[in-house]
């Protein structure tokens, strides 16, 4: 009798965990690398996008959705530790190729081999497992070189794709000709075009992982350069001398091929009975390249105009969010990582610098406002702006010239008309505030 009822009890145990793992909601976040803000058809690219614009036609479009900076690893930096990067200290800027540093920051960090972020920062990831999630990451890496950075050291459980700011599609080198590819922290060779290998290895945990909860990140390589569509292989991995050379032509292959694979996530969450409880954002890193359509705005990925920061960003959440709505919610890249924690079940142990930007949607709440904040460092010049309300301030600080310009984003969103010589007093407010924000978010290293 004892015996049956400590069986009895085990099989309660065991589905009260099942039932568990079943309810936690999937969070799937596809990030794409240097897609512009008119790249996506719903943001009235020319190029079809049918599956990412499914995720509008059943969820949430932003009009003002911001990347954190306007490079990658600043960006992966914020959303990870869901703070400022400049909090961290040597991320302001995208690592250079081979682990350069750029800016004197990392410089110095690169040479006591500090330059990356370190896992005691990731409190996406830290948090997902103390929720209990099974963490994925299949794609782009790209926020340190050295191995005490690696995913699986930021408490991933699985791991693919280049540890590198861009690849070659084919042969998975950057353009100093060298490999990048790992898999769980380890080095591998795989054939095969980089945006489907991304998509095969989310898909496969995506099945294999079904019944457990699930933090899959899915950070593709395109479309950022070199520009190869699915059908440009080439026997020799393409090298610096050609790295940003490519057409309009292979730029939308590469973008149809995202769409694909973004298509073939969405089927995979269907077929395995996922789709109708899961939470699933798509966004970009930054803005695009020439090559991409930034939509009507000024700028380009390295700069803090709305061109080079203004992003797409589409959320799916059936039950929660209002399908087919758009949002004008000034929002940053870190927001989301306090939303997918609370979503999670997940305290942060600190404070963060986003807000629960989920939570303002599934309530329907007004438009917040709000300030934000941008600085980009290379070599001697510093970028810096500050955006509040319809204000927005860009400080350019080349070497020892310093320039200011002032725009108001309400009648002029593409940043055409300098306000800065006939609204000095308006200079003066946000030159303050942005002094202030850089005073408080001072890196410690």
């Amino acid at each position: 009798m004892i015996g049956s009822m400590k069986l009895l009890l085990l099989a309660f145990a065991f589905l009260a965990t099942l039932t568990f793992s079943r309810a936690a909601t999937p969070i799937i976040l596809i990030v794409a690398d240097d897609l512009g803000y008119g790249d996506v058809g719903c943001y009235g690219s020319a190029t079809p996008t049918p599956h990412i614009d499914s995720l509008a036609r059943d969820g949430v479009r932003f009009t003002r959705f911001y990347a954190n900076a306007p490079e990658c690893s600043p960006t992966r930096t914020a959303l990870m530790t869901g703070r400022y990067q400049q909090r961290v200290g040597g991320l302001e800027c995208a690592i250079g190729t081979g682990n350069v540093g750029r800016y004197d920051d990392a410089i110095r960090l690169r040479e006591s081999h500090d330059l990356g972020l370190p896992p005691s920062e990731n409190r996406l990831v830290s948090g997902m497992k103390s929720a209990g999630y099974t963490t994925v990451v299949s794609g782009k890496w790209h926020l340190g070189y050295e191995e005490k950075f690696y995913p699986l050291k930021h408490g991933f459980d699985r791991s693919f794709g280049p540890n590198a700011g861009g690849v070659d599609y084919f042969h998975h080198t950057e353009w100093d000709g060298v490999p990048r590819l790992l898999e769980n922290d380890q080095p591998i060779q795989r054939d095969g075009y980089m945006t489907d290998l991304i998509t095969d290895f989310a898909v496969n945990a995506l099945r294999d992982l079904a019944e457990k909860p699930l933090f899959l990140y899915v950070p593709y390589t395109a479309p950022h350069t070199p520009i190869q569509g699915p059908d440009d292989f080439k026997p020799e991995p393409i090298l610096k001398a050609t790295w940003d050379e490519g057409t309009k032509e292979g730029y939308a292959a590469m973008i149809r091929s995202l769409d694909d694979g973004v298509g073939r996530i969405l089927e995979t969450l269907e077929t395995a009975g996922l789709a109708k409880d899961a939470l699933v954002i798509f966004m970009s890193d930054n803005g695009g390249t020439p090559l991409a359509d930034n939509g009507p705005y000024r700028g380009t990925k390295s700069t803090v105009y709305e061109g080079g920061i203004r992003v797409p960003c589409l959320v799916r959440w059936p039950g929660h969010l209002k399908p087919g709505a758009t949002t004008d919610q000034a929002t940053l890249t870190m927001d989301f990582t306090r939303s997918m924690l609370r979503v999670a079940g997940a305290a942060p142990d600190r404070s963060l610098d986003g807000i629960d930007i989920v939570a303002l949607l599934e309530n329907q709440e007004p438009v917040l406002p709000r300030t934000l904040f941008w600085r980009y460092r290379r070599g001697e010049t510093t970028l810096s702006a500050v955006a509040d309300g319809d204000s927005k301030l860009i400080v350019t600080k080349d070497g020892e010239t310093t320039t200011r310009e002032l725009f108001d984003l309400s009648s002029d969103p593409t940043e055409s008309t300098d306000l800065s010589s006939t609204k000095p007093a308006e200079v003066q407010r946000l030159t303050q505030v942005l002094s202030e924000w850089s005073v408080e978010v001072k890196a410690p290293r």
